[in-house]
């Protein structure tokens, strides 16, 4: 069993961004068990929390940036890529810029200054997603593939080759964390450009501050005023991007990684598909495991019945905060007679109620609510992306926002398969249950 870590005292590392050039100062900070990577933004009127994963994703040019709001952390795959190479679970990141420090392009500064804060052991365990079936995502000639290995590491082999024409060579490299030496073996690869794209980088604005120096510029003969701290620096650098990237999931990635002049964008694309293996597995064990709520417990809390029933059983309940409902949908409904005779879709009005039912079941949870029905009272927020048929799955989450005596919040979704198929935020009230109901 693998417990998690973070640091035991803070850290600090200051330096000037690779993109902007706007100075920068950054502190580490211990984290909680389960709380994950986590960026702060402390420059801000009120700080700006930026969880490291990858639904706080925004669209950047050649590096991973975070997003909440109009608040946004630039250049994150480098300090990512350090904290997964030390094997750290949970740290805040608070910077006083948008960008983090460049450094020399590398993640040894990082590696560095978190190290000099001391590894602290925790008491939970380490949450691992375990590569199960094979993944490709593939863009032009570039590709990931991921398919299942050792269960508690991750290994990765990067074939970089650009082409004949490239000034950077063909060049293959495997590597496994925590079997191989991270700080000293992918830590020191720096991020590298070829002359011709240091050039278009200049030219769009970006970058000016930069020297031969401070970035690692290939041209036709190699290194311009530079050297290379290994013969294949540039697809070290490479995979300790990927290392980076693949901490968007939320948790460590276990398995096998083979990718074929993969960038920031395909690497995003792989981990999206990672979280989708990762939810299919979760709704596949809860549709397998014993309902929380058959369907003659549902008909003791809702009023509800044939042919207005919209749920058929609960089978996630946490506490009077979550659920998760399924709604079977097939041709013998009701409302397919007229909805329509030729082709028929379940009217979005009663996929908004069988919503509404699970919300309702989950507001009877709390224990003021006792002997209390949740009456429909207000829509926000409502749409509809795809139709449900007959022979569709429908899977409903009911999450409470604010709830009250006499009122509740609940926004919900309602998905088939991975689509989203309708959401809405809805309002109730809650009224005194009719005592020959049910």
């Amino acid at each position: 069993m693998s417990r998690q870590q973070t640091i035991e005292n803070e850290a600090r590392l200051s330096g000037r961004g690779l993109f902007t050039g706007a100075a920068v100062n950054v502190r580490f900070l211990p984290a909680p068990p389960g709380s994950g990577v986590l960026f702060v933004r402390s420059d801000q009127a009120k700080p700006v929390r930026i969880p490291a994963r990858l639904d706080n994703l925004t669209k950047r040019a050649r590096r991973t940036s975070l997003r909440n709001g109009t608040v946004a952390i630039e250049t994150v795959e480098h300090c990512l890529a350090a904290i997964r190479g030390l094997s750290i679970d949970n740290l805040v990141v608070e910077l006083d810029n948008t960008e983090l420090p460049a450094t020399d392009g590398s993640s040894l500064p990082f590696v560095e200054a978190l190290r000099s804060a001391g590894i602290a052991p925790q008491e939970a365990e380490r949450d691992t997603l375990v590569i199960r079936e094979t993944l490709r995502v593939c863009e032009g000639d570039a590709e990931l593939v991921a398919w299942p290995g050792d269960e508690s590491r991750l290994e990765i082999i990067y074939e970089l080759d650009y082409g004949a024409d490239s000034p950077v060579g063909r060049q293959i490299q495997r590597f496994t964390l925590d079997d191989d030496d991270f700080a000293a073996q992918l830590a020191p690869a720096r991020t590298f450009v070829t002359e011709e794209e240091a050039a278009q980088l200049r030219a769009a604005g970006l970058g000016q501050h930069l020297t031969y120096r401070d970035i690692l510029v290939i041209g036709r003969d190699g290194p311009i005023d530079n050297a290379l701290r290994f013969p294949d620096e540039c697809v070290r650098h490479k995979i300790l991007d990927l290392v980076g990237d693949l901490m968007l999931v939320g948790s460590f990635v276990a398995g096998r990684v083979y990718a074929r002049k993969s960038g920031h964008n395909l690497n995003h694309e792989l981990v999206r598909k990672l979280l989708e293996q990762r939810q299919a597995e979760h709704l596949g064990r809860l549709l397998t495991s014993r309902s929380k709520l058959d369907i003659r417990q549902i008909q003791r809390i809702l009023p509800h019945r044939y042919p207005m029933l919209l749920v058929d059983r609960v089978i996630e309940m946490q506490a009077d905060r979550r659920a998760v409902g399924v709604k079977n949908v097939t041709i013998n409904e009701a409302f397919f007679q007229g909805h329509y005779p030729r082709t028929p879709i379940m009217p979005g009005v009663l996929l908004i109620e069988a919503m509404a039912q699970l919300g309702g079941v989950l507001l009877s949870q709390k224990l003021e609510h006792t002997g209390k029905v949740a009456v429909l009272l207000s829509l926000d927020k409502v749409k509809f992306r795809r139709a449900v048929v007959p022979g569709d799955q429908v899977l409903i989450e009911a999450t409470a926002r604010r709830v009250k005596s006499r009122t509740g919040e609940v926004f919900c979704r309602a998905t088939v398969g991975e689509e989203l198929a309708a959401e809405a935020m809805i309002r109730f009230m809650m009224v005194d249950a009719d005592p020959l109901d049910g």
